[in-house]
C-alpha cells in the first residue's frame, strides 16, 4: 500500500450487509484499478471505531435490529460524520439513508435517533416497494438514467437542506408522493437502489471517485458488458 492508495471504507458490513451492497466498494476499487490507481477496501466492523481519514465511504441495507446497532455505533464513533464534514464522499444504500437521517420509525412504531448527515426522516408506509426502479438524476455530474432494484417499506421525507438524487421514471422511490428518489446533501449520496447500485450505474461510481481523488474528469472505460447490463435493466424497469 502506497501513500497515494485510495482507501474505500466499507462501513459495518457485519450488520449493514444484508442485500449485497458491499459490492459497491468492490466496484469502486475495480474502476480505480482499471485507471491505474492503487485502491483498498477497509472493512469497518462493530468492534472498531469509524476512522475519519478514509477517502470514500459506503454503507448498505439492513433490517430494523441491525439498523439500531449501526446507528448506535456511528453515534458513538462519529468518524463518518467528521469525514463527510471534510468533504469525503459517502454512498448510503436503502436503510443506511434512514440511519443517516434525523430519525426513522421502526415497523413496531418506535422512533430511533439517526446521525443527522441527511435532513430527512423516515416512517413505514402501508405497502412495501419491491421491484426494478429507474430515475432521471437531478444533481450535478449525473446525466444518464440511474437504475436499480428497490426493496423497502420506508417513506423518506426530505427537509429543506436535502435534495433528491433523481425523479422517478419507473418504480416508487422515496415513497412519500413527491416523485423523488434518494437524497443528496453535501458530499453524501443516498439511494434505495440495490443491484449493487454502482455495478448498474458507472457514472455514479465515477462521480464518487472524482470527489474522492479531487479530479474534474476520469479516463473513460470501455466496458460493453456494463452497457449491456444497463440496457437490460432499464428495459426491465420500464416494463414494471
Amino acid at each position: 500500500m502506497g501513500e497515494s492508495t485510495v482507501r474505500i471504507g466499507l462501513v459495518l458490513p457485519d450488520v449493514m450487509g444484508t442485500y449485497g451492497d458491499g459490492g459497491n466498494a468492490v466496484i469502486l476499487r475495480r474502476r480505480l484499478a482499471m485507471r491505474g490507481y492503487d485502491a483498498e477496501i477497509v472493512e469497518i466492523t462493530l468492534d472498531m471505531p469509524v476512522p475519519e481519514s478514509l477517502d470514500i465511504y459506503t454503507l448498505g441495507g439492513a433490517e430494523d435490529y441491525a439498523q439500531r446497532l449501526a446507528t448506535r455505533h456511528l453515534l458513538t464513533y462519529p468518524g463518518l460524520q467528521k469525514a463527510a464534514a471534510n468533504g469525503a464522499p459517502v454512498l448510503a444504500i436503502c436503510a443506511a439513508i434512514q440511519v443517516l437521517g434525523h430519525w426513522y420509525e421502526t415497523s413496531a412504531g418506535e422512533k430511533v435517533e439517526g446521525i443527522s448527515l441527511f435532513d430527512v426522516t423516515t416512517s413505514p408506509q402501508e405497502k412495501r416497494s419491491i421491484g426494478e426502479i429507474s430515475i432521471e438524476p437531478i444533481v450535478e455530474g449525473l446525466t444518464e438514467p440511474l437504475v436499480g432494484f428497490e426493496n423497502h417499506r420506508g417513506g423518506t421525507t426530505l427537509g429543506p437542506d436535502a435534495r433528491g438524487l433523481g425523479r422517478v421514471l419507473h418504480g416508487t422511490g422515496n415513497g412519500v408522493g413527491d416523485g423523488l428518489e434518494g437524497v443528496v446533501q453535501g458530499s453524501v449520496y443516498g439511494t434505495y437502489m440495490h443491484g449493487p447500485a454502482l455495478a448498474r450505474n458507472p457514472q455514479l461510481a465515477d462521480l464518487l471517485i472524482m470527489r474522492a481523488i479531487g479530479a474534474d474528469s476520469l479516463e473513460p472505460l470501455n466496458l460493453p458488458e456494463v452497457e449491456q447490463l444497463r440496457r437490460e435493466r432499464l428495459a426491465a424497469a420500464a416494463k414494471g
